[in-house]
């Protein structure tokens, strides 16, 4: 009977069905992160909406548990599953058009930013898009999404003006404002627990062709004095400006303190508005003024696929020197240490006057008025060993970063894409944690989880419980 049930769902697919025993399979269950990877039973490759819903009917009729893949950037593995379906977006539904009179881009959901950057700013427009350009849209923009234009335009949700939703049942949906306004919330921040998104629908804004971004490396001995000068920036910090800034040990075994600066105009006003970050005196400065498609880009070296990745959000209320310093010997003693483990801490400051401007209940995602950090701990060998003793050292430079710090239980998680314990059924899950994540939206989110999903088969991220 299964056999003849596959057949059947095998018959009807237009896409590509990947089972272990193929040649292709390997490739197809592969993530950016290889700790993220999972030995799924059948990946779907959908070519589109029928597709999705044939994939979701043959699931449940056998009873598995379901993933959804875009970019497979999630390190905490809310892409992959084991002994499951994957329903893939990647190969098919996968790319960008812009609509030059509305000024919005229609984006398939297993596109990539790269895509996205490149087709609107040949419009001279852009939108909000996130910061490594690999990553995949739908993942970022279903957990909030945070960019450069975050600043000017707000989060990635609040750029969102349309999206086609294939629910548990099959059901095609438009979700908007005027269509499903209530699936419209939810999918703005509640990750991927009530549908495949198939398709996007982003505002577009005008958009100069080149901006002032690049790399300033400084050595250690300059922390503090950037810290003071960064808490004074951070104060007036405007709309045409944002900064990472990563306390990390070069590849050469040097500790070395990196920043990107990004300002949205020439290389001569963003060198003038960052002046005293200049002055401290970097060792190596390579910003410049570069064409605006390549800003998501910047990192993409130090962000490479294959590796084991264990991310860990934290928040902030303001650079702390003595919190960042502690936090940061403990990054070097890590590197140096006995473990083939490397860390490194990003403090992510993107103004936020635009994005804590929407008000409450107007998007599912939670909005803290408390800077970014990220928390990133690598490896090369994929074990259990490796990703728990990766777990262990998170935690531990989560604590250092906010020691004395006061922030609710909420804040303190930081921002729920680079949750570790978003996936369920793993080792790190915390029982009700979308709780936290989702705060007062919580009994909201579970009203719509009953509706559209009441049977909770899309629970790999922040699982809802229906209502």
């Amino acid at each position: 009977m299964a056999e003849e049930t596959f057949s059947v769902f095998k018959s009807t697919f237009k896409g590509d069905i990947v089972t272990p025993t193929d040649p292709d399979y390997e490739a197809a269950i592969a993530r950016w992160a290889c700790n993220a990877q999972r030995r799924a039973k059948i990946v779907a490759f959908v070519k589109d909406e029928a597709d999705v819903a044939l994939a979701i009917k043959y699931a449940k009729t056998s009873n598995l548990p379901i993933a959804i893949r875009g970019g497979a950037h999630s390190p905490a593995g809310a892409s992959s599953i084991e002994n499951g379906l994957v329903i893939d977006l990647s190969k098919y539904i996968n790319t960008a058009r812009v609509d030059v009179e509305k000024k919005v881009i229609h984006v398939g959901g297993g596109a990539l930013w790269e895509a996205v950057d490149k087709a609107a700013i040949q419009c001279g427009l852009a939108t909000v898009g996130g910061t490594v350009n690999h990553t995949g849209v739908g993942g970022l923009i279903l957990g909030g999404g945070y960019g450069w234009l975050s600043p000017q335009h707000g989060l990635a949700v609040d750029n969102l003006v349309q999206a086609t939703v294939v629910t548990a049942d099959g059901s095609v949906l438009t979700a908007s404002d005027t269509e499903n306004p209530d699936l419209f919330f939810g999918i703005r921040g509640g990750g991927c627990n009530f549908g495949v998104v198939t398709e996007f629908v982003l505002k577009l804004h005008p958009q100069r062709r080149t901006v002032y971004a690049g790399l300033l490396i400084f050595a250690p001995p300059a922390l503090e004095k950037l810290v003071a000068v960064t808490t004074e920036w951070w104060a007036h910090a405007g709309e045409k400006e944002a900064m990472l800034q990563m306390t990390t040990v070069g590849h050469d075994g040097n500790p070395v303190i990196l920043i990107f600066p990004f300002y949205n105009g020439t290389e001569a006003e963003g060198r003038a508005n960052f002046k005293a970050f200049l002055d401290i005196g970097p060792v190596a400065d390579m910003t410049k003024e570069i064409p605006y498609e390549e800003l998501n880009g910047i990192q993409n070296a130090a962000v490479y696929p294959g590796q084991g990745i264990y991310m860990k959000g934290q928040a902030h209320r303001t650079p702390h020197f003595a919190a960042i310093s502690a936090a940061y010997n403990r990054v070097i003693s890590i590197v140096q240490g006995p473990t083939e483990h490397r860390a490194n801490i990003v403090y992510e400051y993107y103004p936020l006057a635009k994005i804590m401007s929407v008000p409450p209940g107007t998007t599912a995602f939670r909005r803290d008025s408390t800077p970014t950090v990220l928390v990133v701990v690598s490896w090369k060998e994929n074990t259990v060993e490796n990703n728990d003793v990766a777990r262990g050292l998170a935690a531990e430079l989560g604590r250092l970063i906010t020691a004395g710090e006061k922030v609710t239980e909420s804040q303190s998680l930081g921002y729920s894409n680079y949750d570790a314990e978003a996936v369920s059924g793993e080792k790190e899950s915390v029982p009700d944690k979308a709780k936290l994540v989702f705060v007062e939206n919580y009994p909201r989110l579970q009203g719509i989880k009953k509706k559209y999903d009441p049977e909770n088969i899309f629970n790999k991220w922040f699982p809802i419980t229906p209502a």
